[in-house]
């Protein structure tokens, strides 16, 4: 999630789309909330660990 973010966030910068670039901030900051909260240790989607 957090790479399909970061490539929406390039791709929306150099086409100069404003929703991409959106889509791609709220991608990639559930992605780093997600990676955050399986690290350490709580169960996320069901999931011990979220990769």
């Amino acid at each position: 999630m957090i790479v399909l973010g970061i490539i929406l966030l390039v791709v929306g910068f150099v086409t100069g789309i404003s929703i991409l670039w959106t889509i791609g901030i709220v991608l990639a900051v559930i992605g780093a909330v997600l990676w955050i909260l399986g690290s350490v240790g709580h169960a996320v989607a069901g999931r011990r660990h979220y990769w």
